[in-house]
C-alpha cells in the first residue's frame, strides 16, 4: 500500500521537525502498511552524524546485490596485479553447479542485460564485464567474474571490510544449489559498511575507489531509492531482486552537502510494484529528513 501525497507530507514535517526518532517511527508505520513486509534498514548521514538501524543485522537472500562484493573482489584482484581490467575473457555460457560439478548455461530471457549472449564465443575484456555486472545487473557477467576470482575470496574480502554475516557461494541460476538451500546472502548493515567503505576510499587505491563509485553511480536500474528522490539527484547504488525479495543499496549525493548511506532490503511482499513502492518512499522520507525538504 503506497502512503496518499498528503499523508506523506504530514509525515515529512513531522520528521524534519522531531528528528531521528520520528523518522524511526515514520518508517516504521510505512512498512506496517504494507503486509507480510520484513525489512532490513540501515541509514547514515556523513554529514550530519544521523544513524538508523532497522533490523540491520537481519540475514536476507541477497539477490543482485551480491554484486558489490564481486565488485570490490574483482577490483582488489587487479589492483594487486593478478590481471589487468583491460585483460580479455572467452565468454562461454557453461557454468558448473557448486552441489555437484553439473553443468547449466544462463538463460538470456532470464536476465536483465541481454546483449551479452550474442557475444558467446568472443572475448570480452574484464572492465566490460564488471561495468555491465553492476549498470545492468548481468547475471552472466556476474558467473565469469565469479568464475575468475572465486566465490570464497569474494565472501573472505567483504568479511574484512566488516561485512560480516555476507556470504557469496556461488553464481546466479545455479538452480541445484538453490535447491539444497545454498544461497548468497547479506544485511543492511553489511552492504552498508561496503558502501562505506567504497565512499570513504579505505578498501582500495584512490583511482579504484573512484572507478568503483562511477561505475555505481552509471546504474540503469532506478525505480527504487532514487525513485523517491528529486530528479537529477546522484545515487551510487545496486538493486537486487527474485521472487517477493527486492532491495536497494545506495550512496546519495543531495547537493551542497557531504552524501548519506541508505540500505532498504525487503522480503515477503510478492507484488514487485508494492516492494518497490516501499522502497521509494522510504527513500523519499530519509530525503525529507536530511534536507529539510517536504
Amino acid at each position: 500500500m503506497m502512503l496518499a501525497p498528503i499523508a506523506l507530507s504530514l509525515v515529512f514535517t513531522a520528521m524534519t521537525s522531531q528528528g531521528t526518532d520520528s523518522l524511526r517511527d515514520a518508517i516504521s508505520s510505512r512498512i506496517a502498511a504494507t503486509p507480510g513486509a520484513v525489512v532490513g534498514l540501515s541509514f547514515e548521514d556523513l554529514q550530519a552524524g544521523d544513524r538508523i538501524d532497522i533490523n540491520a543485522d537481519t540475514v536476507f537472500h541477497a539477490a543482485s546485490t551480491m554484486k558489490i562484493p564481486v565488485m570490490i573482489e574483482v577490483l582488489r584482484r587487479a589492483e594487486q596485479g593478478a590481471f589487468s581490467l583491460d585483460q580479455e575473457v572467452l565468454l562461454v555460457n557453461r557454468f558448473s553447479s557448486i552441489v555437484d560439478g553439473s553443468p547449466y548455461p544462463m538463460i538470456k530471457a532470464d536476465d536483465e542485460d541481454t546483449a551479452l549472449y550474442a557475444l558467446v564465443g568472443t572475448r570480452v575484456s574484464i572492465r566490460n564485464l564488471l561495468r555491465r555486472m553492476i549498470t545492468r545487473s548481468s547475471n552472466f557477467a556476474t558467473n565469469e567474474l565469479i568464475s575468475l576470482v572465486g566465490a570464497p575470496n569474494v565472501t573472505a574480502t567483504a568479511r574484512a571490510i566488516g561485512a560480516t554475516h555476507t556470504q557469496v557461494l556461488r553464481g546466479v541460476e545455479d538452480q541445484k544449489a538453490f535447491d539444497a538451500g545454498l544461497i548468497n546472502t547479506t544485511t543492511a548493515g553489511d552492504l552498508a559498511r561496503m558502501l562505506l567503505a567504497i565512499e570513504n576510499g579505505t578498501v582500495l587505491s584512490p583511482a579504484l575507489s573512484a572507478e568503483m563509485k562511477e561505475i555505481l553511480l552509471a546504474q540503469e536500474v532506478n525505480d527504487k531509492i532514487p525513485a523517491g528522490l528529486p530528479p537529477g539527484t546522484p545515487v551510487a547504488h545496486k538493486t537486487g531482486e527474485i521472487t517477493a525479495v527486492s532491495h536497494d543499496a545506495a550512496v546519495v549525493y543531495p547537493p551542497g552537502r557531504k552524501p548519506y548511506i541508505l540500505v532498504v532490503m525487503t522480503r515477503g511482499i510478492r507484488d514487485p510494484a508494492q516492494s518497490t513502492a516501499l522502497i521509494a518512499d522510504i527513500s523519499r522520507m530519509i530525503y525529507a529528513h536530511v534536507t529539510g525538504a517536504h
